[in-house]
């Protein structure tokens, strides 16, 4: 990065856009903004680094304005209608890791069913949706994703009487073994 600051940079970009931008940002597409002003930025000297940053300014700047995906819920209520929804018989509840660019790791928590063979997602417990679900309870030294999926996930399992599988909540692995191979 130059001296030039990330305000600097923003007020480098045609208006037309700075409102594209604005609006992924909005709608809480921060990759096609940081695309949007690398882009159209390069020729100006605006690296990725530099873009990421501008971006990252205009989160800041719109706030609470921002619609955010919502957390999936994680309530033993909303989890087994999400599950009494699946197409065949529940034959165990499983929890498996996986990762992207955005969110880091978190883990998937889903139903998977008997007649037809098959899974259905239920939940997807991101970082920050685990530490709201589970507030100040210890984790154990787990990640907060694998706990609050775990605690949901043996809740949900208990209540429908079938196995939870989780092979691997100690450590991200998002090549553990399925509860089906």
């Amino acid at each position: 990065m130059t001296d030039i600051s990330t305000a600097e940079w923003w007020e480098l970009l045609p208006a037309g856009i700075r409102d594209q931008v604005d609006g992924y940002v909005l709608q809480d597409s921060r990759f096609r903004a940081i695309r949007i002003v690398f882009e159209a930025g390069r020729a100006a000297g605006i690296g990725l680094t530099d873009a990421q940053l501008v971006v990252h300014d205009r989160y800041v700047h719109h706030g609470d304005r921002i619609a955010r995906t919502p957390d999936s819920p994680l309530d033993l209520e909303s989890l087994a209608a999400l599950a009494s929804g699946a197409p065949g018989r529940v034959a165990a509840i499983e929890a498996v890791w996986d990762g992207d660019t955005v969110h880091d790791w978190f883990v998937q928590l889903l139903a998977v069913t008997d007649d037809p063979a098959g899974e259905l997602p239920l939940a997807t417990v991101y970082w920050g949706t685990a530490v709201r679900y589970l507030g100040d309870e210890d984790r154990g030294g787990l990640h907060p994703s694998a706990a609050a999926a775990a605690r949901a996930g043996s809740a949900l399992a208990a209540h429908l009487s079938v196995p939870f599988h989780f092979a691997s909540p100690d450590t991200p692995d998002d090549e553990a073994p399925r509860w089906r191979p």
